[in-house]
């Protein structure tokens, strides 16, 4: 009993306290990864120059509540099927690893990053005469982010260039998405059905929202190259499809 007649409130041994502290943590972070923020890595180079490969970044899920990406999101996706070679899709192999990935506090694999160029109801055309995409009848301005890797223009993986492509309108829950790095990238242009194709799928390069998990908000490492993640205005442009 203590002076004031209460009984004296009885603490927890040591182990059961720091059990029930990394409980807590380790609710906390499934919490955390399920609804708000994971962590990932770029599995390839086909989002440079802005990202690298083995960079690692972070998502936040909070802006696709109730909602879809819009046009110029960079965003990690599950893999739709046959985009990566099974090794990207194996994830760490280190126990440690693999439980942290579980609670998202390690980057995992099976996904690819890609930036969002067109959604619902878009048409897509390449090119105009300054080699650039055009999403709606409006060229995109992606100077600041793309590497065309040394091709004339900033959709080249159908045709390398030599014709003009069109796509959509994109169906609805759907995405077509592509990395900037564009000569680099096996993203929705490798896809595309060409005209002498006889094993592609139609409909093949449109990736399903339900894929999405996210939008990658900040560079997180290395330390040197630390940003936040943004919109380019060139984006904001395009008219809705007509």
């Amino acid at each position: 009993m203590t002076r004031s007649g209460k009984p004296k409130r009885k603490q927890l041994p040591l182990w059961q306290e720091t059990v029930l502290l990394l409980s807590v943590a380790l609710v906390l972070a499934v919490v955390i990864k399920t609804f708000f923020v994971q962590a990932f890595y770029i599995p390839s180079e086909s989002m440079e120059p802005g990202l690298i490969l083995n960079d690692r970044i972070l998502i936040q899920k909070v802006s696709y509540w109730g909602g879809e990406p819009e046009r110029g999101d960079v965003v990690v996706f599950k893999d739709p099927g046959g985009w990566l070679p099974p090794m990207d899709s194996a994830g760490p192999t280190n126990p440690i690893a693999k439980g942290m990935a579980k609670i998202g506090l390690y980057p995992t694999g099976g996904h690819l990053v890609k930036r969002v160029i067109g959604v619902a109801g878009d048409t897509i055309e390449c090119c105009d005469d300054q080699g650039r995409l055009l999403v709606n009848g409006e060229p995109l301005v992606e100077g600041a982010y793309v590497k065309r890797g040394g091709k004339s223009c900033a959709g080249p993986m159908p045709t390398d260039c030599n014709e003009d492509w069109e796509v959509g309108p994109i169906p609805e829950g759907h995405v077509f998405v592509m990395g900037d790095n564009r000569s680099q990238s096996a993203d929705s242009s490798a896809k595309m059905c060409r005209p002498d194709a006889t094993e592609c799928v139609p409909g093949d390069e449109f990736v399903p929202v339900d894929l999405v998990v996210g939008k990658v908000f900040v560079l997180l490492w290395p330390a040197d190259r630390f940003r936040w993640n943004t919109r380019p205005d060139t984006f904001e442009d395009v008219p809705d499809p007509s």
